[in-house]
């Protein structure tokens, strides 16, 4: 099973994020979404699960959970947005893999048996950080988490706007 992952999109859908998920069974959008049009964009890929980041106030966002327990592939994924915010052990409660966002920095990484990832931040590029979004491979015995590099564009003069396109930059 491929779980595409996805984070702090800001309400922009890059094509390249688009493309990267493509292939996907399911979808999870750590939050900071931005924009109702990005899931429905999302949505045309795989069914799409998602959470609301600490920006997603708008009416739209209000029936998102602030986490949600995922089963797929025979295994339970903790998803929400700030980790800072978790209020369970995922080794005790049998969790698997923990996404999340918020920090806009990819990362990767095993702890007592988790596994640990941020997507990054597929939307408006922020600082020097890499725009990305992330894959989970759930195979019968093995879990594993691949970071995805978005190829790095030219910034937009309106990026900053946070618009929803889907047909590159």
């Amino acid at each position: 099973m491929l779980i595409g992952l996805i984070s702090d999109t800001h309400g922009l859908l890059r094509a390249e994020a688009l493309e990267a998920l493509r292939g996907s069974d399911l979808i999870l959008h750590a939050g900071d979404i931005g924009r109702s049009e990005v899931l429905d964009g999302l949505r045309e890929i795989a069914p799409v699960v998602a959470v609301r980041g600490n920006t997603d106030r708008e009416g739209w966002a209000a029936s998102l959970p602030e986490t949600q327990m995922v089963e797929a592939g025979g295994i339970f994924v903790y998803l929400l947005h700030d980790r800072q915010r978790l209020d369970v052990s995922p080794a005790v409660a049998g969790i698997a893999a923990v996404i999340s966002g918020h920090s806009h920095r990819p990362s990767i990484r095993r702890d007592r048996g988790v596994l640990w990832i941020n997507p990054g931040s597929a939307g408006p590029r922020r600082f020097s950080l890499p725009v990305s979004v992330a894959r989970l491979h759930i195979e019968p015995g093995r879990l594993d988490g691949e970071i995805v590099k978005l190829p790095a564009l030219k910034k937009r003069p309106n990026e900053n706007r946070f618009p929803f396109f889907s047909d590159g930059e």
